[in-house]
C-alpha cells in the first residue's frame, strides 16, 4: 500500500478545459492524444486517475485492473509481426470507447504493441496518414518501436473496413 500512495503523488494531473485532463509524465504512461495513453503493464495494473477504459495487448502477460475500469484483453504475441485480424479487433473495440472515455493501450513494456495499436486507430479512425501518426508517436513516446509490418497491416485493415 505504501508503494501505491507513493507512485501516485509523484504524478501530476492538471484540470483542463471540457473534462480533459492534461497528464505531465512523471511515470510510464505518455499522451498520445487528448484521449488516447499507452502504457506499460504497471500502468495497466494501476492506471492513472482519469482513465475509465484499459486495452490490454500483451499475449504472455495477465492484469486485473480496479473493478470500475472498462477492461478488454487482445492477446498479442511479443516480438511478432503485426497481426491485421487483431488489429481490427482492437480497432473496434477503441472505436466505440474513446470517444466517451479516456483510453489507456498497454503492453508489457509500453513502446511495441500498445504503441502500433494506437497507430492502427489514429490512421483507421480518425483518418492521420501514417507518416504523421509515426511522427507524433515517436515525438510523444520517445523509444516507441512499433511493430514490423505495422504499415501494411495498417492498410489490410483500412481494406476490411471498406469492405465490411
Amino acid at each position: 500500500m505504501e508503494k501505491r500512495n507513493r507512485n501516485r503523488g509523484r504524478r501530476e494531473y492538471l484540470d483542463a478545459h471540457r473534462d480533459v485532463v492534461i497528464l505531465k509524465h512523471y511515470a510510464s504512461e505518455h499522451l498520445i492524444t487528448d484521449r488516447l495513453l499507452v502504457g506499460a503493464i504497471t500502468d495497466a495494473r494501476e492506471p492513472p486517475p482519469g482513465i475509465g477504459t484499459l486495452l490490454f495487448v500483451a499475449e504472455e502477460l495477465t492484469v486485473e485492473p480496479p473493478s470500475e475500469i472498462d477492461y478488454y484483453r487482445i492477446p498479442m504475441k511479443e516480438f511478432a509481426a503485426a497481426d491485421a485480424a487483431r488489429l481490427l479487433q482492437a480497432i473496434e473495440w477503441l472505436e466505440q470507447r474513446v470517444p466517451v472515455s479516456r483510453t489507456l493501450v498497454c503492453c508489457r513494456a509500453g513502446m511495441g504493441h500498445s504503441v502500433s495499436v494506437v497507430m492502427a486507430y489514429l490512421c483507421c479512425v480518425e483518418g492521420m496518414a501514417y507518416a504523421d501518426v509515426l511522427k507524433l508517436v515517436m515525438t510523444r513516446r520517445p523509444g516507441a518501436l512499433p511493430l514490423p509490418n505495422l504499415h501494411a497491416a495498417i492498410e489490410q485493415v483500412r481494406l476490411l473496413r471498406r469492405a465490411a
